[in-house]
């Protein structure tokens, strides 16, 4: 396990409150990574986190809506939603499990809550497209929890890799240019994880349950820590005050420019206004 030691961790460089807010038809929702964040955190362009047991707040779900030019990372801790899309997709998302829709040159898609009591819990993910494969075909894949890479460190820190590669196991979803990193963390109270991350790219870390400390700071639940790029880190550091639940994500930025409008991100106004265009004409989806 050597090469997964950390011997300088990145420190926290600013924590952030999710913004609550609403979405689809209705659901209530905490927008954690906003739109003025997107630079600062390339190639990544939001990230939800949802969780309620009250059926009010969840169950119009996301009626059919479109996008273009981006992938989405749908994780469900608890609950099940209901996935059709205009490419011919139809899957059910339920407990620990993942759906990765690319949306390429464009889908419809509709997420619909297959529940009408209980909690709903999770997260979704808006992670960009480099401005080559904007316009690629939409793809679309669910992972069933059973399916997800997972291991257990010596210290007892239960890891589930979404996507990139964590201590030599490689997780549900790889990508080239992004090269993203999405892990779940369930750390023991006094736990340490450790991962390396490379210098160039842009990590943050969401505490959706407990308390952890990275570096000198502590980050509380319901807290985002945008992971500083310093020059001589090499990865994070992670320790559980008590029991914990976070995420952790990078990717490699694609320092290119962001045009967006609502569901649409492009790389231009005028890749805005085709989208629209072939929205209003029923293009989109072809």
């Amino acid at each position: 396990m050597t090469s997964n030691q950390v011997r300088q961790s990145r420190r926290i460089e600013r924590q952030v409150i999710g913004r609550p807010t609403s979405d689809g038809a209705g659901v209530k929702l905490t927008r954690v990574l906003t739109q003025p964040l997107q630079r600062r955190l390339d190639p990544f362009l939001m990230l939800d986190a949802f969780g309620s047991d009250n059926p009010d707040d969840y169950i119009a779900g996301f009626p059919d809506h479109p996008h273009r030019g981006f992938e989405t990372i749908t994780y469900m801790i608890a609950g099940r939603m209901r996935h059709r899309d205009s490419a011919g997709h139809e899957g059910l998302l339920e407990n620990g499990g993942v759906q990765w829709m690319t949306a390429g040159r464009g889908v419809i898609h509709s997420e619909i809550p297959q529940q009408e009591a209980g909690v709903m819990e999770g997260f979704q993910l808006w992670l960009n497209l480099p401005a080559s494969e904007k316009m690629s075909a939409p793809w679309y894949r669910d992972f069933a929890a059973a399916e997800l890479p997972r291991f257990v460190t010596d210290a007892g820190v239960d890891v589930t890799v979404i996507a990139g590669e964590s201590h030599g196991v490689t997780g549900a979803v790889t990508r080239e240019a992004t090269a993203p990193l999405y892990l779940d963390l369930h750390l023991p109270a006094g736990a340490r994880f450790e991962q390396p991350l490379p210098a160039g790219h842009n990590a943050f870390v969401y505490a959706y349950r407990g308390e952890v400390r990275i570096g000198a700071e502590t980050l509380p639940a319901q807290r985002m820590a945008i992971l500083a790029n310093d020059a001589g880190a090499d990865g994070v550091s992670i320790e559980a005050v008590g029991e914990a639940k976070v995420l952790l994500i990078a990717g490699r930025p694609l320092k290119e420019a962001i045009a967006q409008y609502g569901p649409f991100v492009m790389n231009t106004d005028q890749e805005i206004y085709q989208a629209l265009n072939d929205f209003r004409d029923g293009r989109l989806a072809q």
